[in-house]
């Protein structure tokens, strides 16, 4: 009994911990807007049909902007090679693509909560995949027309960073594959502290 209460009462602290952080992300996108659109959805419930849509070169003025030279002294060099130059893992490499810990998946860029073990399943893949990210907004997309194709590149919705891809493979309830990287991110087990988050100065 005692122990059944002590794990309760991790999982809520730390639903409390990263529900604190994602009002202060909610609160520095809600406004901002991209050639007359919202950057992020702007929805209580995640909904895929309710997800601004932006174009691959579009001016997108993300409340956190560093210099590349910046991001590369924050950022490891396998991090950076993901988040800052839109790079991608080979297929079963990734640290955390077998991971099956409860807990929360944060932006490595700007530990900004992003995704839920509860929603992550096992695609087969060789990458991180979820059924969709920890709220609406945490999130932000883009048209990615490389390598001869047109996919949804997802992105952190403070940065700009790339965590990865979306795809309408998924299992029920969303029919969503969230196709991401490893490095992208900053996983934090249940009971375990969050990293800081990297907010935009003043």
């Amino acid at each position: 009994m005692g122990m059944a209460q002590d794990t309760k009462s991790i999982r809520e602290q730390q639903f409390a911990s990263w529900q604190e952080a994602q009002k202060k992300v909610s609160a520095l996108v809600s406004d901002i807007e991209v050639d007359g659109n919202p950057l992020v959805a702007e929805v209580d419930t995640y909904d895929p049909d309710k997800r601004p849509m932006h174009p691959e070169r579009a001016e997108i003025p993300f409340p956190v902007s560093l210099s590349q030279d910046a991001w590369r002294e924050r950022l490891e060099r396998a991090q950076f090679h993901i988040l800052r130059d839109q790079g991608t893992e080979r297929a079963f490499t990734g640290e955390l693509n077998g991971n099956k810990r409860a807990g929360v998946y944060y932006s490595a860029a700007t530990g900004q909560p992003l995704f839920h073990s509860d929603d992550k399943f096992e695609s087969g893949t060789g990458w991180p995949s979820f059924t969709k990210p920890i709220a609406p907004d945490a999130v932000a997309y883009r048209v990615d027309k490389s390598l001869f194709s047109r996919r949804i590149e997802v992105m952190d919705s403070l940065s700009g960073s790339h965590l990865g891809h979306v795809f309408p493979d998924g299992p029920k309830p969303t029919g969503q594959r969230y196709c991401m990287n490893s490095a992208a991110f900053v996983f934090v087990a249940e009971g375990e502290t969050p990293p800081p988050m990297l907010v935009p100065e003043g």
